[in-house]
């Protein structure tokens, strides 16, 4: 019995979740979003939402967690499509562009509470970001030979590159999408290009 309520507490947790992600939009930020509002959206009495999170302030740090997830796991998924071969620029480029058409709210939260008036909320964020640049440079250091410094300095611009683009790509039809993810292509070759002749010029020193 116990299992079955553990469950069905973990559903309504995740109904608390998917209503407020499915309430934001580039007109409504988190921050507009009312604890009654997001109870109703998911079906639930606003006393159910305490049973899951002490305020909305939980609510949106869990949800930051979650969107720092999403996305390291989106890197590992451009590395599966990787290891069968193609452009690993070009390849990670399309995965992200693909997360950003549909999980657009989750990408829209970071962008937002990242520059947010939440100092907790900011600091999440920022955490987040960290980790997924530290993720990326440890690929590059491996797969490209750059050495530690050039790695970290390739994976914090090209993070810095295509958060833009993800942002430029958020509420634009597919033409201007493929646009923006052909531009971001051709930058993040020029840093990597970059990256590979500084770390070169290092191993010879």
């Amino acid at each position: 019995m116990s299992g079955i309520r553990a469950q069905q507490k973990e559903k309504t947790r995740r109904q608390l979740i998917d209503a407020a992600l499915g309430q934001l939009s580039s007109e409504r930020s988190f921050s507009s979003l009312s604890l009654r509002e997001v109870a109703k959206e998911a079906g639930l009495a606003p006393t159910s939402f305490y049973r899951h999170f002490s305020d909305m302030d939980e609510l949106g740090l869990t949800l930051v967690d979650e969107a720092g997830l999403t996305l390291r796991q989106l890197m590992r998924q451009a590395r599966q499509r990787i290891e069968k071969g193609g452009s690993v620029i070009q390849i990670s480029v399309v995965t992200f562009m693909e997360f950003i058409e549909s999980n657009g709210n989750i990408f829209r939260l970071l962008l937002r509470e990242r520059s947010g008036t939440s100092a907790a909320f900011r600091a999440a964020v920022n955490r987040e970001v960290r980790y997924f640049t530290l993720e990326l440079c440890d690929y590059l250091q491996q797969a490209n030979k750059l050495n530690a410094d050039v790695a970290f300095l390739q994976a914090d611009a090209a993070v810095t590159i295509v958060f833009s683009a993800g942002s430029d790509a958020l509420d634009v039809d597919k033409d201007d999408r493929q646009q923006i993810a052909m531009r971001t292509i051709q930058q993040l070759r020029f840093i990597a290009r970059g990256a590979a002749e500084f770390s070169n010029r290092g191993v010879k020193k």
